[in-house]
């Protein structure tokens, strides 16, 4: 049964992308003086990005069996996010994406709980205008989701899940050059995710929780 997205997490997915609208909007300016300011522009093959945004994580849940039946739903969760991007052509990066969350699940008759969410995702990137100030990029890779610290239950019987998945994710994002090796970054995310959870030793269902991730934050280059 597929649950909609809050007004809410409406509201912050619709203000994450304005923001990188008008971020990505600057490319379009006159780039004569970045074009000649080598101590600011410019990506090149070698480069290391180090990126530190604040995500707000919301989840576009799908179940499946039991757990569709009870309305089974997933929380938002804001948390930090640490990135690395290695260049390994002047227009094109590997990222490593870090960063753990909890989640609450909820259902129509209570119970359920927390549960811990690592996700590390490797992303091959696209930077377009590598040598300016506004750099934005594109990415696709793969995620690998661990679900651990399981905390649901159904009155006093814990539930199981399934402690890892894999799946796709996809990129968009800008970034844009402050001094020689500060910038400031704007970014959005799908990722693919799920696990199947049992009460002893029952199938309950599929939980899938694909989130879409935006962030926003700051970077060096090295």
């Amino acid at each position: 049964m597929k649950l909609s997205l809050s007004k809410l997490s409406l509201n912050k997915i619709r203000t994450a992308a304005i923001a990188l609208s008008l971020l990505c909007a600057a490319a379009i300016a006159p780039q004569a003086h970045a074009a000649g300011d080598d101590t600011l522009s410019g990506i090149h093959a070698g480069d290391v990005l180090v990126r530190l945004r604040a995500i707000s994580i919301v989840p576009n849940v799908d179940t499946t069996g039991t757990l569709s039946a009870l309305n089974v739903g997933v929380n938002n969760a804001t948390v930090p996010e640490l990135d690395l991007t290695y260049m390994i052509r002047d227009y094109l990066g590997v990222e490593l994406i870090l960063g753990t969350s909890r989640h609450q699940l909820t259902s129509s008759i209570g119970g359920l709980g927390g549960v811990n969410v690592l996700p590390p995702t490797l992303l091959l990137q696209y930077h377009f205008n590598h040598a300016g100030r506004v750099r934005p990029y594109v990415g696709a890779g793969l995620n690998y989701t661990l679900f651990y610290n399981n905390g649901l239950h159904v009155g006093a019987q814990p539930v199981s899940i399934t402690n890892h998945s894999f799946g796709p994710a996809l990129q968009a994002g800008v970034d844009v050059q402050v001094t020689k090796s500060l910038f400031v970054n704007a970014d959005i995310k799908k990722i693919w995710m799920h696990t199947d959870a049992s009460l002893n030793g029952q199938p309950l269902g599929r939980v899938s929780i694909d989130p879409v991730v935006v962030g926003l934050g700051v970077g060096m280059r090295f």
